[in-house]
């Protein structure tokens, strides 16, 4: 930020020696550390409003996003009781519901797991929960 040299900085400790003299120079060297600090607060504070202002215009942004995706996703995929409630405008035939299988017996159940490996993988999915 300031870009002061070491010998920039010794001429004004000795300009200081010699107008403020030695007897109150601490004096003035605390006023001016006192001041520097309340200075650095409030830069401090200024610029800790300014970074929340920004999180909550991004934030907001964010949100808007989110719900333009979110209404985008809610017209093409429209719940199902929505459906249910109300015939889909487009041409396209209904779902058909899949009839339940007949109960298999128990020696059916059994050969049918002796013919299929069991479900084993070599490496996780990458999409899902472990097995």
């Amino acid at each position: 930020m300031f870009d002061v040299a070491p010998t920039e900085l010794l001429l004004v400790v000795v300009v200081a020696l010699v107008v403020i003299g030695p007897k109150d120079l601490p004096k003035a060297m605390r006023f001016v550390g006192k001041w520097m600090g309340k200075a650095r607060g409030m830069a401090r504070h200024f610029r800790s409003g300014l970074d929340t202002m920004m999180r909550e215009a991004e934030l907001e942004e964010l949100e808007k996003q989110w719900r333009e995706q979110n209404e985008a996703i809610m017209r093409e995929f429209p719940r199902i009781d929505d459906v249910n409630a109300a015939p889909p405008s487009s041409s396209t035939p209904a779902p058909a519901v899949a009839e339940p299988a007949a109960p298999r017996s128990a020696t059916e159940e059994d050969e049918a797991a002796a013919t299929t490996p069991p479900e084993t993988h070599a490496i996780p999915p990458k999409d899902g929960p472990l097995p």
